[in-house]
Formats: structure tokens, sequence, C-alpha cells
């Protein structure tokens, strides 16, 4: 899959942000003043940037066991077709490993609205994000201020993906769903890409906190108290 501009634009929204104010952490007159809301941001920009980064490769849901979508319940917990379907766990990891090739375009239509969030969102208690000992205490933030909003953007491309499916188990397991039609599926696909979007995020952001001189961002580093 070709490399996406949006990767471009989300490090040059990182390189471009100007300071937000002029506090400045104790212990860091070694560099320019900087708000804490700004550090958060950066934080946070640059965790999900590496976290799309990874993603958004061929093969990046399927081969990254923080972000491996399951197969759906609903998939599972029916008989029939789909006992007979399922029961080898070649066609499951077929199944399992097409799934998880739509995930690239759902996260695609996801990534820009990450981005924005980050650039507006309210930061309550900038300080209290950076200093907690959660090491991923900023991404949980942003999670619960975006909500479900990254579910509502990738429901309709699980969908578009489900339909378009090459893959012949894909047509075999929505034929035998009695009962559940395809936006059920991609709801359920969406429920879970959204909460793989934000553990890669949080794995992002704890790996800056743990080494916040590998940024090399002055104010990073400066928020986690490196001189």
């Amino acid at each position: 899959m070709p490399h996406l501009p949006i990767m471009q634009n989300r490090r040059a929204v990182l390189g471009g942000m100007t300071s937000l104010g002029v506090l400045t952490l104790a212990g860091c007159a070694s560099y320019p003043a900087f708000s804490l809301e700004e550090a958060v941001r950066r934080l946070l920009f640059l965790s999900s940037d590496r976290a799309f980064a990874r993603l958004l490769q061929p093969g990046g849901f399927w081969d990254d066991q923080v972000a491996r979508l399951a197969l759906p319940e609903m998939i599972g917990n029916r008989g029939g077709t789909l006992q007979r379907i399922l029961t080898g766990p070649i066609f499951r990891e077929r199944l399992q490993r097409a799934f998880n090739d739509m995930a690239y375009d759902a996260a695609e239509r996801a990534a820009p609205a990450v981005t924005d969030a980050v650039r507006t969102i309210g930061i309550r208690n900038a300080l209290a994000l950076l200093r907690v000992s959660d090491p991923m205490a900023a991404t949980a933030f942003l999670h619960q201020e975006m909500g479900t909003s990254l579910v509502e953007i990738m429901v309709p491309a699980f969908g578009d993906a489900l339909r378009v499916s090459r893959e012949p188990l894909v047509g075999q397991v929505l034929s035998a769903l009695a009962g559940v039609d395809v936006a059920g599926v991609a709801g359920s696909l969406a429920n879970q890409a959204d909460d793989a979007i934000f553990r890669a995020i949080g794995r992002e952001e704890a790996a800056i906190r743990a080494d916040p001189r590998s940024t090399n961002d002055p104010v990073l580093m400066a928020a986690f108290g490196l001189k």
C-alpha cells in the first residue's frame, strides 16, 4: 500500500507547533519557556504519529500483537455453516487476517481526526498528565475526550471493505450470519480498531516517557526532567 501524505502532514504539524504560553517546569531553565499544555500536545502528536506510522504499513494490524483484531464475537458464537468454516485454524487465520487488512483503510480515515483532536481539545491539569505514574495517561485522556468518534468514522470504512472483499471466506461468513447485517460486523470491527489504535498510541507514549531524549524535542526533554 502506498505511503500516505497524512503522515507527512502530521509531522509538519508537530514541527510547526508554537508555544502556547510562558510556563516553565522547575529545573528546566536550560530550555526555552514552554507551556505545560504544549508539552502534552507534543507528547500526543508524536505518540499518535509514531503509532499510525506503524499501523499504516502493510500488515500493520496483523503483525502487531498490541493492535491485532480478533474475530468478532458474533462470528465465533454462531454454529452451522460458520462452525464448519471456523473449525480449521487455517480458515480462521485467513478470515482474521482479512479483517485486519481492512483495518488499514479504517485507520487511514481515523488518523486526521486524532490529529485534529490533539490540536483542539482542552487539556485540563496538564502537569498531572505529565507527572502521573501511568505511562499512558495522556493517551487515556485523549481517548476519553474523543469518545466514540473514531468508531463512527471507521464503521463506514469497514462496511465498504466487507462488501468488496476479495477473500471468499468473508462472503461465506456474511451469508451465514443470519440476522446480522454488514453494519453489525463493521461496528464490531470498528470498536476493536478504536481500542487497538489507542493501545498503539499508548505504547508510543510510554516509550517517549521512558526515553524522552530519543525524540530530540527540547520541550519533551524538558517536560520529563532532562537538561
